[in-house]
């Protein structure tokens, strides 16, 4: 299968992954891999105008890594994973959102 986009993590995404056990590292890994792939809501839904998630459940677990597309180049198209989270209820914070759309914001005016 090929896929649809290749993934980029910003620093806080990396730090998120990083300080998770290896259970859980492998397993948000794997359905991001899987979301490359499938179009799936169930691993990668949008909840705005700019901002999606990775979704991975373990253990009864959620853990979300918001983040946004960028195909501004034409040839690539990336998903940047701002940051990531656990979460208790199905509603994502509206804070979250907020701290991925600023990330978004620095991210495109670096990139300028």
């Amino acid at each position: 299968m090929t896929e649809k986009f290749d993934v980029l993590f910003l620093e806080d995404a990396r730090e998120f992954i990083a300080n998770l056990e290896e259970k859980e590292r492998r397993k948000i890994l794997f359905n991001i891999d899987k979301a490359k792939v499938l179009n799936d809501p169930r691993l990668f839904k949008k909840l705005n105008d700019y901002i999606w998630e990775f979704r991975t459940e373990y253990n009864n677990i959620q853990y979300r890594l918001l983040a946004f597309w960028d195909k501004t180049n034409n040839m690539d198209t990336f998903v940047i994973a701002t940051h990531g989270f656990i979460k208790k209820k199905d509603k994502v914070p509206q804070k979250e959102i907020e701290k991925a759309e600023n990330l978004r914001n620095i991210y495109f005016k670096q990139k300028r």
